[in-house]
């Protein structure tokens, strides 16, 4: 086994007599470099961890060229005995630095976190966070190495206005930690003692007969998949993208019954919808048939994707109606569209717990011992009460003609 001083000049010369072997540096013990016939030099350290009982171990720390000459891997070489003196492996350290800066590097651990998400409603909102508002900031910082301050940053970064957006990105990067330590990839989560932000005021805008009218009728000129969304938002009060991303097969056009999958809907709980006669007559514009087709997206784009540019279609939906001649709407959401629904229902004497059933609540009426005891599903109840709506919207927009 050849041993000597390992500097450039000696390499340089090992090289020119084409050795072949290890040379043990006779300086660092340990530090060596092995040669091929075909001029390639590898510096290398050779440990133990652990004390003479241990097995001897080889840790390759690069082939000679930049960065690795004689020097700086010898440099190396010294700084690793230190970690090993230490009781640190380096070479699974380096395991460890390569994991922190590919897998547990935030970017791609948000990806990972996105795609264990199986909760339809939930999985839009974890993507929406995630994109706009977490990864800008975290990029690709590696998830042990995240602080408490760098989460601070996340939401420093976000306008104090947007209550609601602030809680629900508060809500995706707790359960993301959570589910960091639950796999072991973290040790604890950096959100630990940090105060929740504070809630919502519930929101109590609902549409009267009037502005029901005159959004409905406006519907008629904006996107063709936007205008049809908004009326059967209205007359269903499902939620947006559980009507948003509806589908040919969960609908029975002989029972005139919408079944809504749970892995679709918000809550995950599925929900039966009995379409009225405003429904249909939605539907089959879409279709453009009284005939529907068996399968696929009901609200495709012409590339064939989903439709998502509610924002441009809200703003001109709104500017149609400000411009029908009618008194200013005040400020609303499509969300209101479902509470306008469960207000109509009262004003017509529909029983709460067919109200609850209808928009699919589990709280209220369907929450505790009652939820477990009581199964009724009201079917008939809930398509009389959606036939009641149907009549009342109907009739709605003939006063408004």
């Amino acid at each position: 086994m050849a041993s000597g001083k390992i500097t450039k000049r000696s390499v340089d010369a090992w090289i020119a007599q084409k050795f072949e072997g290890f040379v043990w540096d006779d300086g660092i013990k340990g530090f060596g470099a092995k040669f091929s016939k075909s001029g390639a030099v590898v510096y290398v350290l050779q440990f133990r961890m652990g004390g003479r009982e241990s097995s001897t171990r080889r840790y390759t720390i690069g082939s000679h060229g930049s960065p690795w000459t004689p020097t700086t891997a010898r440099d190396e070489a010294q700084r690793l005995l230190i970690l090993i003196a230490q009781g640190t492996d380096p070479a699974e350290a380096d395991r460890q630095r390569r994991r922190e800066a590919v897998d547990l590097a935030f970017d791609n651990y948000a990806l990972r976190f996105e795609r264990s998400v199986v909760k339809f409603g939930w999985k839009d909102q974890v993507a929406r966070s995630l994109r706009l508002h977490v990864t800008p900031v975290l990029g690709k910082r590696p998830l042990p190495k995240i602080k408490r301050s760098d989460i601070v940053a996340v939401f420093d970064r976000m306008p104090q206005t947007q209550v609601a957006n602030r809680r629900n990105v508060f809500a995706v990067l707790r359960r993301l930690f959570r589910w960091a330590v639950s796999r072991g990839d973290i040790d604890r989560s950096p959100m630990e003692g940090m105060e929740t932000p504070p809630a919502v005021r519930p929101r109590d805008r609902w549409l009267s007969d009037d502005e029901v009218g005159r959004i409905w009728r406006q519907t008629y000129h904006t996107h063709p998949c936007f205008g049809p969304i908004v009326r059967l938002l209205i007359v269903t009060g499902q939620r947006r993208e559980e009507v948003a991303s509806l589908a040919w097969e969960e609908l029975d056009q002989s029972e005139l019954i919408w079944t809504l999958p749970g892995v679709r809907s918000k809550n995950g709980e599925p929900n039966v919808i009995p379409l009225n006669a405003l429904a249909v007559a939605v539907l089959n514009d879409v279709a453009g048939s009284a005939v529907w087709p068996r399968r696929g997206k009901v609200f495709a784009t012409s590339s064939g994707a989903g439709f998502t540019a509610y924002h441009k279609g809200k703003l001109k939906l709104d500017r149609l109606v400000a411009e029908d001649g009618g008194e200013p709407l005040q400020p609303w959401r499509l969300h209101d569209l479902r509470r306008t629904l469960a207000t109509g229902f009262q004003r017509l004497g529909v029983r709460f717990e067919v109200t609850e059933a209808v928009l699919n609540h589990v709280g209220g009426s369907r929450a505790g011992v009652a939820g477990v005891y009581q199964r009724h599903d009201w079917k008939q109840e809930k398509r009389e009460a959606m036939n009641m709506w149907s009549d009342h919207v109907a009739s709605i927009l003939v006063r408004s003609d």
